[in-house]
């Protein structure tokens, strides 16, 4: 079955860098999009950025442009999320997640979820 699991969050100053990973199985990784989001507490989940098979890359979110960059390592069946200049409004539980699709869907489109990993950014 497919299986999506994020690592890497943890306590962070503001202005410090943090890298998640998300590690997939089940699924040919190479041929399937693979997308970053994250729920605040109190707020709905928001999308973060999404890259396609081809390496291709969405931003869903504004407020992360020009400080977070994904990307993918399709021989270890591996997704990234490179977040640098954190601020304490990027605290929140980050997810990743896969839509049956070559493309970055709509934020809503996705189809499996990991469980999530805590990312606090203290100020």
């Amino acid at each position: 079955q497919v299986q999506l699991e994020e690592s890497g969050g943890a306590l962070a100053q503001a202005g410090g860098s943090l890298k998640l990973s998300c590690a997939a199985s089940g699924f040919t990784f190479d041929d399937y999009a693979i997308g970053w989001f994250r729920q605040a507490p109190g707020k709905e989940r928001e999308g973060v950025l999404c890259i396609n098979s081809s390496y291709g890359t969405t931003y869903y979110a504004d407020s992360v442009k020009g400080r977070f960059t994904i990307s993918r390592d399709n021989a270890k069946n591996t997704a990234y999320l490179q977040m640098n200049s954190l601020k304490p409004e990027d605290t929140a539980v980050y997810y990743c997640a896969a839509p049956w699709d070559r493309s970055c869907p709509r934020p809503y489109e996705y189809d499996y979820w990991g469980q999530g990993t805590q990312v606090t950014v203290s100020s």
